[in-house]
């Protein structure tokens, strides 16, 4: 018997309570993630702690989930990213 393991990808913006500033990124994991975020364990945005999650989305493979998280990053991005920034 041949079983498959099936990995998804996770694209994220996190939004920090501190200064409103957004971040995306990508996992395996959601929820380890946001906790090493928010852990201060990720260089880019310890000095944004406390991070909420604002947004994710699911991929199949690393391919695609690391063009869309190179979309989210880039100015392309602007109006998804504008309807997530909430004022503080």
């Amino acid at each position: 018997m041949v079983s498959f393991l099936v990995m998804n990808y996770f694209v994220y913006i996190l939004r920090s309570k501190k200064d409103g500033s957004l971040y995306a990124g990508y996992t395996t994991n959601i929820k380890k993630r946001l906790l090493r975020h928010n852990g201060g364990k990720v260089f880019s945005t310890r000095n944004k702690i406390p991070l909420e999650l604002m947004y994710f989305e699911t991929h199949p493979t690393l391919t695609k989930a690391l063009s869309r998280e190179r979309y989210l990053k880039s100015s392309k991005a602007k109006n998804l990213k504008k309807s997530l920034k909430v004022k503080i």
